[in-house]
């Protein structure tokens, strides 16, 4: 594992090497509205901002969040932005920052920063209140159509097996004794195979085809799953429960960030001259995606490739 402090020296020896760490627009002028000076190091201001952003970069307080200069936390993020600077000027005292590779990581970790301040930028501030609601209605409606499942399984090796707790249940049996008897999926069998409310757009293909139409109380099968043989008994069926617009917000704002950095980079490869100088993939390698969108603030991205954001409750036992 890379040890987080070592990532912090290079940061400080990049903010000293660009004089951006003390919020641009000289030493007496604060960097931002409201912003307090909360200390100083060989006559370098520490702003509050460049304590909160630490805080932010380090994962300790969200993007938004605010960081109060009285809190134990600030002082402890304070110290080490203080030996940040401390490090990076003894760096600099030592000529660490003029050598080859010390150029090219600053100009690495400049590219970086400069990227993720142009997300935040263009696609973050697309992330509007109305662009989140919109999406919120597409999938509401989506999810008002759709259709909660609550099953429980039988699972066995065997056709032979699943066909004996057929005439198990055939004769009577309840379906969860029978499960915490017979059942091989250790998840399942011993809350007698419940597997609780879900769409069918989430299950296994076979469970969601063998499902199709069958009213509550019916017992499906046996038949071939990746796991083995099934048996399903439908529990319920009911209308999706969506969850309310604030629970949502968060996963919304994933995909929207995720679709955006995606859009920008779409747009910039068009224009760009790019020339991959590596040989393709072997034959039968998986080529990776040509650009993955890397995380930004406030919004982590979702999986390539990820589908719109579907709208679902929690699942009710």
């Amino acid at each position: 594992m890379r040890n987080p402090r070592l990532n912090l020296i290079v940061a400080a020896t990049l903010c000293a090497a660009l004089a951006a760490c003390g919020g641009g627009g000289g030493e007496g002028r604060a960097p931002e509205p409201g912003d307090r000076a909360v200390a100083k190091v060989q006559d370098q201001t520490i702003w509050a901002s460049d304590v909160r952003r630490e805080a932010v970069a380090q994962g300790l307080v969200g993007e938004g969040e605010p960081l109060d200069v009285t809190s134990g936390l600030f002082r402890r993020v304070l110290d080490e932005v203080v030996d940040q600077k401390l490090l990076a000027h003894e760096a600099e005292r030592r000529g660490l920052d003029n050598s080859p590779l010390a150029q090219r990581r600053l100009q690495a970790t400049r590219e970086r920063i400069l990227g993720d301040m142009l997300v935040e930028t263009v696609v973050n501030g697309a992330i509007t209140d109305q662009a989140v609601q919109t999406l919120y209605q597409e999938q509401l409606r989506l999810a008002r159509a759709s259709e909660e499942i609550r099953v429980r399984l039988i699972l066995s090796r065997t056709k032979p097996e699943a066909d004996a707790v057929m005439g198990m249940l055939g004769q009577g049996a309840q379906f969860e004794a029978v499960a915490m008897e017979r059942s091989i999926d250790e998840a399942t069998k011993y809350s007698g195979g419940d597997l609780g409310y879900s769409t069918p757009d989430v299950m296994p293909q076979a469970y969601a085809v063998a499902l199709r139409d069958k009213p509550a109380g019916s017992t499906v099968g046996p038949f071939q799953t990746e796991g083995g043989w099934a048996v399903l008994r439908v529990e319920d069926r009911r209308r999706e429960s969506p969850p309310s617009l604030e629970q949502a917000r968060p996963q919304i704002v994933r995909y929207l960030t995720y679709e955006g950095v995606r859009q920008l980079l779409e747009q910039l490869r068009g224009k760009a001259e790019v020339d991959m100088l590596l040989p393709g993939p072997a034959e039968g390698e998986a080529a990776e995606p040509a650009s993955a969108p890397r995380t930004v603030a406030p919004a982590a991205a979702p999986p390539a490739a990820a589908p719109a954001p579907a709208v679902k409750g929690s699942p009710k036992s």
